[in-house]
Order: structure tokens, then C-alpha cells, then sequence
């Protein structure tokens, strides 16, 4: 049976703070897509037969695994008015330490169809509208928040509650591949 998944970087620390941030905006603007979900920063999303999980999961481990832990920090709110979006932005060397990751992530997992994220954003709300979008940048104006990130995580979605739920994480190992070294025959 086809389902859908998610890879993305996640923090428990997250959680509650952007909790809170969605809570009061939806006590402003009513229910509003995301509104219910977890603090995230998606990578990709997929569908695929479940028993193809497996697979993946070998393939997010081995991604995972020559990746060393680095801090993330998120300092500014911003939007994409385009898709309704109103996000909480990282820092540029955030950007620059999680970037290659959501590269590995879309070059290894090209043969499915992938909705990719390139920009590393944590999502307070989608599908806005132009004056929700207007309401939300006057409520939030300042942030700053940090979690060490040290995995990436695969999420399912349950239909049923119309939300993703963590499955499993795939710890950083810090080992970087070895170089190749061309050797000598004589």
C-alpha cells in the first residue's frame, strides 16, 4: 500500500515554543493549514510502497552517517506571499551546514518523485491569506531559537489525523568517507 512519507530535520526543543506560536496565532486568524503540526524543517516528501521502507531507511543511514552534528539557528520571521507561507528563517551559516544534507537527501532519493524543500525554513503556517499573512508578521516580529541538529528524521503521514508522525531518526556518525587514493601497481 502506497504512503506517504517525510525526511526532515527535527528537534524536541522545537516543539513547544512553535506550539505556542501557531496556538496564538490560530487564536487570531482561526484554523490555518500546519496549525497542528510539529516543528520541522522538511527536506522532501514522498509516496511510496511500504515495502520499499526498508530501503530507504538503509539509504537515510547511510546518508546520515558521515554528517558531523552542527547548531541551528533560527533569527528571523519572513514569508513566501506567492504560497501563503509565514516561516521562521535560519541564519546563514544555518543555511550553509544544512544545505548539502537536503542536496545528498534529493540526489539519493531522485528516482522518486520528490516535493523538495532547497530553502531550510520552519513553516508557522501555509496557504495563508494576504491579510492572515499581514496578521502574522505584526504578531511575530523577533526569534531566536537554537537546537543542535544531529539527524535527520523520516515522518509517515496518518491519514486519519491528517498529520506526520516521527518513525525514526538517522543519527550524524561523523564519519566522512574516505578519499580514494590512487595507488601504484610497481
Amino acid at each position: 500500500m502506497e504512503k506517504t512519507y517525510s525526511v526532515v530535520f527535527y528537534s524536541k526543543s522545537l516543539v513547544e515554543p512553535v506550539k505556542k506560536m501557531k496556538d496564538f496565532l490560530k487564536s487570531k486568524i482561526n484554523w490555518y493549514n500546519s496549525c497542528n503540526s510539529e516543528a520541522h524543517i522538511t527536506i522532501c516528501e514522498f509516496e511510496i510502497d511500504e515495502s520499499q521502507l526498508d530501503s530507504i531507511k538503509q539509504k537515510l543511514s547511510q546518508i546520515a552517517d558521515p554528517f558531523t552534528p552542527f547548531q541551528v539557528t533560527l533569527n528571523h520571521f519572513d514569508s513566501f506571499p506567492n504560497a501563503g507561507a509565514f516561516f521562521i528563517g535560519v541564519t546563514e551559516e544555518s543555511k550553509n551546514s544544512m544545505v548539502p544534507i537536503m542536496k545528498k537527501v534529493h540526489e539519493t532519493f531522485k528516482f522518486l518523485k520528490l516535493k523538495k524543500s532547497d530553502n531550510p525554513h520552519l513553516s508557522i503556517g501555509r496557504r495563508l491569506t494576504p491579510e492572515n499573512l499581514k496578521i502574522a508578521s505584526e504578531l511575530f516580529t523577533a526569534i531566536n531559537l537554537q537546537f543542535e541538529c544531529n539527524e535527520i528524521v523520516l515522518r509517515e503521514f496518518d491519514p486519519k489525523v491528517k498529520q506526520f508522525f516521527v518513525i525514526e531518526a538517522f543519527p550524524f556518525g561523523s564519519n566522512p568517507a574516505p578519499e580514494f587514493a590512487q595507488g601504484s601497481l610497481f
